[in-house]
């Protein structure tokens, strides 16, 4: 006789599904009674960490080194959304709460490059030691001389974008104020008969 074979997923997600309905319960009733929500179980507060840390070690997110500000981002952003999973539309909350996490990952790398940009920015305006920009650059961004090591490093098309941007902002035009316009006024003519 064959043995199945065991997978070992982290997170139960039908225990998770479970859970969910019962705290979503709670909400709907504080709401129909004007009370605050609830506050999230134990056991769907640990479903959170463990989605935004197993989330975090996938290729792609892996070699961050604000990794932690990332996870926190995560857990905060299901912390906040959670009231708007809705059991009666989805039974998977374990995919609904990853893509959450997962745009809150996005985000975060969004911030540490624009963050790194106007860094960039800041150090080229200075009047700097030559030794501080050439630690700069090797150490946040990547300039096409190999150096591939920081994921969060800058790129040229990094950079280019937030420089449009910037164009962007500076080009748009402030819109004309409406030029006043005298009303013609009709003169009512009285019939006589």
């Amino acid at each position: 006789m064959a043995k199945k074979k065991k997978t070992d997923h982290y997170i139960d997600n039908q225990q998770f599904f479970e859970e969910m309905k019962i705290w979503k319960q709670g909400v709907n009733a504080a709401n129909r009674n004007g009370e605050p929500h609830p506050p999230i179980t134990s056991y769907i507060g640990e479903c959170f960490m463990k989605i935004a840390e197993n989330l975090s070690r996938k290729p792609n997110f892996i070699n961050y080194p604000y990794r932690d500000e990332m996870i926190s981002d995560g857990i905060e952003n299901c912390l906040l959304y959670a009231y708007n999973f809705d059991p009666s539309k989805s039974s998977n909350p374990f995919s609904y709460f990853t893509q959450i996490i997962y745009y809150a990952f996005l985000r975060r790398i969004q911030k540490e490059k624009k963050q790194a940009y106007i860094k960039l920015k800041k150090i080229e305006m200075s009047d700097a030691d030559p030794s501080v920009k050439s630690w700069f650059k090797e150490n946040y961004l990547n300039m096409g001389d190999g150096n591939k090591t920081a994921p969060s490093s800058l790129t040229e098309n990094d950079i280019q974008a937030f420089e449009k941007k910037g164009a962007d902002k500076k080009v748009a035009k402030k819109p004309k104020p409406k030029k006043k316009t005298m009303k013609k006024t009709r003169k009512k003519t009285r019939k006589t008969k």
